[in-house]
């Protein structure tokens, strides 16, 4: 590290794509971003807001909401050796309030889909069926549940045992992140939060002296081994706790929908919204803990 910091190597929640809508951004990307298609006729607002109404995101950002003051606490201990505070506290609260994020989403995922050209209707149709509403419905629980350090844990021992064991599920599960190409993107998405972390900490001067563009950049690309390990064993946990109670040709459907043009346009189009809402709130995080550690009112 070429900061006197000791930051936290995995910044925010893991950022899930499709399959798994729930989830460390790209003004100046650590990873190159998908080239994008334009379109000309611009998305309904109220389309896309019904979109995410059916994709449950209120949910999703109330979890979401959970993970991030957890994190706050962590990080009043990792870095003000758990001295936040009361402002602390309520500076994290507000840089997760949850209406914030769902309108930033929802127009992040807007913008997202009109530049990728997505034809919305299967989006729609899958989504709102029985079958998308229950995957949907063991997503959100399962995240939820692993709220519980406790679960967690649990989850990844029967992980192991799964993978041990072998069988058509585990081959399932590994199909559906690679599809949905949940290891790359988590990653991508996690080192730009924690880069966004790192120039909101720099430009509020919580640095001795000034850090460079290229310094956080290598300070960041440092934590890309632990970055990939926490993701990996956070993620196939999460997916076969999810899907534990879904049949197998109910996966395979899932599957056959994430290899279409349509869940393809999703998944890219979730992953940008959502590396786009926690884009600013990394950078708001940093800018608060430098103000915190500076003496300042955040």
């Amino acid at each position: 590290m070429s900061t006197p910091l000791a930051l936290p190597a995995f910044g925010l929640s893991i950022v899930l794509g499709l399959g798994a809508v729930l989830a460390p951004l790209p003004a100046v990307p650590v990873l190159a971003q998908t080239a994008q298609v334009p379109q000309q006729a611009p998305l309904d607002a109220a389309r896309i807001t019904a979109l995410t109404d059916t994709m449950m995101i209120g949910d999703v950002i109330a979890v979401m909401r959970e993970e991030g003051l957890d994190y706050g606490r962590t990080l009043a201990t990792e870095m003000f050796a758990g001295s936040g505070g009361a402002q602390w506290d309520a500076a994290v609260s507000l840089i997760y309030d949850a209406p914030t994020m769902r309108a930033r989403f929802d127009a992040a995922l807007g913008e997202a889909l009109q530049a990728n050209g997505a034809d919305l209707a299967p989006i729609e149709a899958f989504f709102g069926s029985e079958q998308g509403q229950t995957v949907l419905r063991l997503e959100i629980e399962a995240r939820r549940a692993m709220l519980d350090e406790a679960v967690e844990d649990a989850a990844k021992l029967a992980w192991a045992d799964m993978q041990a064991e072998g069988g058509p599920r585990v081959d399932q599960l590994m199909r559906f992140a690679e599809v949905n190409d949940l290891i790359e993107s988590n990653v991508m998405g996690a080192m730009n939060a924690n880069l966004a972390f790192y120039r909101g900490l720099s430009e509020s001067g919580a640095f001795p002296q000034d850090m460079t563009e290229e310094q956080m950049l290598a300070d960041v690309w440092g934590q890309e081994p632990d970055v990939r390990a926490e993701t990996t064993d956070w993620l196939f946990p999460f997916l076969s706790l999810a899907y534990q109670p879904l049949p197998d040709e109910g996966l395979d459907a899932y599957l056959a929908f994430s290899e279409s043009a349509a869940g393809q346009q999703m998944n890219t189009a979730l992953f940008a919204a959502f590396d786009k809402v926690f884009t600013q709130i990394s950078y708001d995080l940093g800018r608060a803990a430098a103000k915190q550690m500076l003496g300042e009112d955040i």
